[in-house]
């Protein structure tokens, strides 16, 4: 399996021959990158590279995801693609096109979202038992779902059910990283931060997988399709980011294996400092590395392979070939 690499510093990227070579500002290198091993770039730091490398860059099948200084996803560089297909592309635009055939796959993400979101508040019930009644109330949202007749009345649905779900980080996080809701743009607080970064880094990752399928990532069902942005990203995420991101931010916090040390609040907002960011990227790239029986395909696949087996599931639907059934967890 073709593996990530996270450039945070600030220097160039070229190609060297046949492989791709980095080099620093603070001359810690060369290092050069494998690219026969590289599935996708994810560059923090201010790099500079010309279009030799991007042509490489092309004929590797490498994307680049680029991120601001707040840690902000600003765009992605995607090679042409070589797996397009006009059947695929009609019969995704239609099923966005047609309520009908549009709305059940909205409610299958909002629906698979919120089981996911009630897995983990189940797990952490286990030792704070007074959470039940937050598993009582996100499974009594659920049976709205099916009853909603439009995009929107949805999409308020599965806005409340999250509003609800992030109580649970109020119970859950250490007291004196304090989280009382959701925030962004800056984010105020330490635990906002990690939500946005931890966001920003699985829509990435998302769509670094639609890449090695048929669909269009701009085309996409819950959320509405817009201007420079993969809005079906948006849609994937729903049903991975409490398995993902949220199990990932409580354990960093519980575990102290990031404080507010580890915070920078001096720039408009709060932000991951330069170590931070390293120690969330390194255990974010560990948790898609990780690796379950599929209880269909009888072997073992990472959770990121789960992504892309994800968009395989929903383009045999658009094509006819099979009902979608969002991802649940099974173990």
């Amino acid at each position: 399996m073709r593996q990530n690499y996270h450039l945070f510093k600030n220097g160039r990227f070229e190609r060297d021959q046949n492989t791709l070579r980095v080099v620093t500002e603070d001359d810690d290198g060369p290092h050069y990158l494998p690219v026969e091993n590289v599935g996708a770039l994810y560059c923090y730091g201010q790099l500079e590279f010309n279009t030799r490398a991007l042509e490489f860059l092309s004929q590797q099948g490498i994307v680049m995801h680029v991120f601001n200084w707040q840690d902000y996803y600003a765009g992605t560089y995607m090679p042409r693609k070589s797996l397009v297909s006009g059947r695929s592309t009609v019969e995704q635009a239609l099923h966005y096109a047609e309520a009908n055939k549009r709305l059940p796959i909205a409610r299958a993400f909002v629906t698979g979202g919120a089981r996911e979101m009630i897995s983990n508040v189940q797990y952490y019930a286990r030792k704070e038992p007074e959470l039940r009644s937050l598993v009582d109330t996100l499974e009594a949202r659920i049976t709205e779902i099916e009853s909603a007749d439009d995009i929107d009345t949805l999409r308020g649905i599965e806005g409340s059910i999250r509003s609800e779900y992030y109580t649970l980080f109020r119970d859950v996080t250490p007291d004196e990283l304090a989280f009382s809701r959701r925030e962004f743009r800056p984010p105020p607080n330490e635990v906002n931060s990690l939500i946005s970064f931890g966001n920003s880094l699985l829509y990435s990752a998302i769509l670094t997988e639609l890449y090695s399928t048929h669909l269009d990532p701009t085309i996409s069902y819950l959320h509405e399709p817009g201007d420079r942005r993969y809005s079906l990203c948006l849609d994937l995420s729903e049903l991975f980011k409490p398995l993902i991101v949220d199990r990932l931010i409580f354990r960093l916090l519980n575990r102290k294996q990031l404080t507010a040390a580890d915070f920078d609040s001096n720039m408009n907002g709060c932000l991951l400092s330069d170590s931070g960011r390293r120690t969330f990227v390194r255990e974010f790239e560990e948790v898609l590395e990780r690796t379950i029986k599929h209880p269909t395909l009888n072997r073992h696949v990472s959770y990121q392979y789960l992504l892309r087996l994800e968009a395989y599931k929903l383009h045999k639907h658009v094509l006819g070939d099979q009902e979608y059934e969002p991802f649940r967890r099974w173990w």
